[in-house]
């Protein structure tokens, strides 16, 4: 079974800004610069025509390119942080195009992502990592800031099964419409 997801993946400079972020928190288990993404939608462990029917939905969907931004450095789990990221600056042409595949996730029959969407970069898994290192860490990169930078497609990856985790591969890649297609809608 394919353990797959879909995201936006970053271009090589912006992950070079993002690789220099690299190191100050111990025990901290850094990303790989070409694992780098923005995740749209966690499918999961899946069978192989489940994968298929996604693969076609995907194919369905037709929005406009945008672009993005980076700013600032935050971390998930509260009093017991287990990742740092760099924060996504809000972008609605992003939130529609993660709705669009929480649509066709769900029209394959999968059930409805309950976390709300959150879009950043995860730099390092940090579990075990002393929460006054991890804040000094998110304090001292606050004003990290990258891009503008073009999102002309979305890509299926997959990662390993059951576990998660890179190093990811793209199954498969999927176009946007060229930033100029005002009036372009999704074909769902």
């Amino acid at each position: 079974m394919p353990r797959l997801f879909t995201g936006i993946e970053i271009p090589p400079d912006i992950a070079t800004q993002l690789q220099l972020l690299q190191g100050g928190i111990p025990g901290a288990r850094w990303i790989d610069p070409a694992d780098y993404h923005i995740t749209l939608r966690f499918i999961g462990d899946i069978d192989d025509a489940t994968a298929l029917h996604i693969d076609e939905l995907l194919s369905r969907i037709h929005l406009p390119a945008f672009s993005l931004k980076l700013a600032g450095v935050d971390f998930f789990g509260g009093a017991r942080p287990h990742s740092v990221h760099a924060k996504v600056v809000p972008n609605e042409a992003l939130n529609t195009l993660q709705q669009a595949h929480e649509r066709a996730c769900q029209q394959a029959g999968l059930k409805p992502e309950t976390r709300r969407f959150t879009p950043h970069v995860t730099l390092a898994r940090c579990r075990g990592a002393p929460l006054a290192s991890v804040r000094d860490y998110a304090s001292a990169h606050g004003l990290f800031a990258a891009g503008p930078f073009s999102v002309s497609r979305f890509v299926l990856y997959s990662a390993r099964p059951s576990r998660g985790g890179g190093p990811y591969v793209v199954e498969r890649t999927y176009d946007l419409l060229p930033a100029n297609g005002a009036g372009a809608e999704e074909g769902t």
